[in-house]
């Protein structure tokens, strides 16, 4: 008898809830057998004997598990943070509902947290919205989750990070060699920016290069130019790019510190950074108010299938991604989608969504149910 699809679908749940589960099991008895090693060599004499004894234990797990003792020895470390500091999440991934990357994301997160009570609003979270999305959501989740509880700390984390900027050259083989900057995120989108931007526009006829090698070339030639002494790159640092950021209203306004977060939620910087950057005067500021409950943007209806330019633009800094699950492409390459179909459905906020151009055709086949990512914010300022 054939199998149905969705079958086949419950089957493939069942897996990762059993591969959860098993890796569960694995550290789990990584740290039973640790906890017991170190009971029985608590009374080895002397005491040289007993650290020599205690310092195999990781290797003695790794020649079981085919692991390295440095894989070892982090699966234990984030075992304990999340057993000690987070119960409802090892009981989440003692149940398989987690698996060990979720887990190993959210222990990397509690290394941030330096405020007890930041811990526990982490745990009564976590589970939920790890449980329903992707790794890569539940990442910038959980930077936004940090940056929102502890944002002060976060600031001071990422001044420290920014005094750490710098340019290494690494020399490859077949004489090539890797250039790497460590930069503030902003810089670096808008440096991203203007490459992707220069590299794409019309080329001619007979030059067969692809987009990424023009990148490389203008970067080169950007970077070897004239006209590079320190005083005036300083003066001329400004790039002219469309990058969009929002901001809370209270953070805009000073009254708490925070972040400006990228449109396509995959970087942030302390507010203050963007400060520095809009002071000429010469940015555009969009302010759009949302509904606390609808998430509505504008209360006016329009009228026809297609989105005005200017809410085209708010649902894109809303939204700031594709919305079908688990899709990261940026919302400015994305399609705006009607929820309900228009006509009869209506051309407003409440009712659009941006959809990537293989996800817009697969709903518009019936094989994607389209839904909106919940937006906590009620107010948001866009750059």
């Amino acid at each position: 008898m054939a199998t149905s699809t969705a079958s086949i679908l419950a089957d493939l749940g069942d897996v990762t809830s059993w591969r959860a589960r098993a890796e569960w099991f694995e550290v789990a008895r990584m740290l039973d057998y640790r906890d017991a090693e170190m009971a029985r060599t608590a009374h080895v004499e002397p005491a040289r004997l007993r650290q020599v004894e205690r310092s195999a234990i990781a290797l003695a797990i790794a020649e079981a598990t085919q692991l390295s003792e440095g894989q070892v020895q982090l699966r234990l470390s984030v075992a304990d943070r999340i057993r000690q500091q987070t119960p409802s999440v090892w009981a989440a991934f003692s149940h398989g509902t987690l698996d060990w990357n979720r887990v190993r994301d959210i222990s990397a997160t509690l290394e941030k947290l330096q405020r007890a009570e930041s811990v526990h609003r982490l745990e009564r979270l976590v589970v939920g919205y790890a449980a329903e999305h992707t790794p890569a959501e539940l990442r910038q989740w959980l930077r936004r989750f940090v940056q929102r509880v502890e944002p002060d700390l976060a600031v001071e984390r990422a001044e420290a990070q920014r005094r750490d900027r710098h340019v290494s050259v690494t020399h490859g083989d077949d004489a090539m060699s890797w250039l790497n900057a460590y930069l503030p995120s902003h810089e670096a989108a808008a440096i991203e920016h203007r490459l992707r931007t220069e590299a794409r526009k019309p080329a001619p006829d007979d030059d067969d290069r692809t987009v990424a090698q023009r990148e490389a070339d203008l970067l080169v030639a950007w970077c070897l130019s004239t006209g590079s002494r320190d005083d005036e790159v300083r003066t001329s640092s400004a790039v002219a790019a469309n990058i969009a950021v929002t901001i809370d209203a209270d953070v805009l306004a000073g009254a708490v510190a925070g972040f400006a977060e990228s449109a396509d939620g995959r970087w942030a910087v302390p507010a203050r950074w963007i400060a520095d950057v809009v002071s000429g005067g010469s940015t555009f500021w969009h302010r759009i108010v949302t509904h606390p409950v609808s998430g509505d943007i504008l209360s006016h209806e329009y009228l026809g299938r297609f989105a005005p330019d200017i809410l085209d633009l708010a649902l894109q800094y809303l939204h700031e991604v594709c919305q079908a699950p688990g899709c990261m492409v940026p919302a400015t390459r994305c399609d705006q989608d009607h929820v309900t179909p228009w006509p009869h459905g209506p051309t407003r906020a409440e009712n659009l969504g941006p959809l990537c151009r293989r996800h817009h055709i697969m709903k518009g086949h019936g094989v994607l149910r389209w839904t909106t990512r919940p937006n906590d914010a009620s107010e948001h300022h866009a750059a």
